[in-house]
């Protein structure tokens, strides 16, 4: 048996932490036996806090594109953020991208994680996303944004 090929390298693990994160979902969305509930009645499963989700995934992502992360390329699809968490991700960093330049790479990550935190919770988790696409600022290279 051959050895694994590292010529796919960011491509291969992209698809397979996307695969990774949709059969860890898919198993646990529907257990093959669900317990019975305690108390004999329906049996109930929070859902996700939208404002939770959206503080982690836009810091996250805010912090990778702000070190430069070779992942920090991927489209906001490809990263599970909502047009809205898209557009706070980019206002965010512009900010600490400024701010590095004047106080540090530090004063930039507290920056991202306190601004984020305000704005998801501000915007209720920031989870519109009515449309696929949304315009790109004129004078740039195509017209519209994945």
């Amino acid at each position: 048996m051959r050895a694994p090929s590292r010529h796919h390298g960011p491509r291969r693990a992209a698809v397979c932490v996307t695969l990774a994160a949709a059969l860890a979902g898919c198993s646990q969305a529907h257990p093959a036996d669900p317990p019975a509930p305690a108390s004999g009645g329906r049996r109930h499963s929070a859902p996700a806090d939208p404002v939770r989700t959206c503080t982690e995934l836009v810091t996250y992502w805010a912090l990778e594109a702000l070190k430069g992360s070779r992942w920090a390329g991927l489209d906001w699809e490809q990263k599970g953020l909502s047009n809205e968490q898209l557009a706070l991700h980019d206002e965010v960093l512009a900010a600490a991208r400024a701010k590095r330049r004047l106080e540090g790479s530090e004063a930039a990550k507290d920056l991202i994680r306190h601004q984020v935190a305000e704005k998801c919770a501000a915007q209720g988790g920031a989870t519109g996303s009515s449309r696929n696409w949304r315009p790109v600022p004129h004078g740039t290279a195509s017209s519209t944004q994945k």
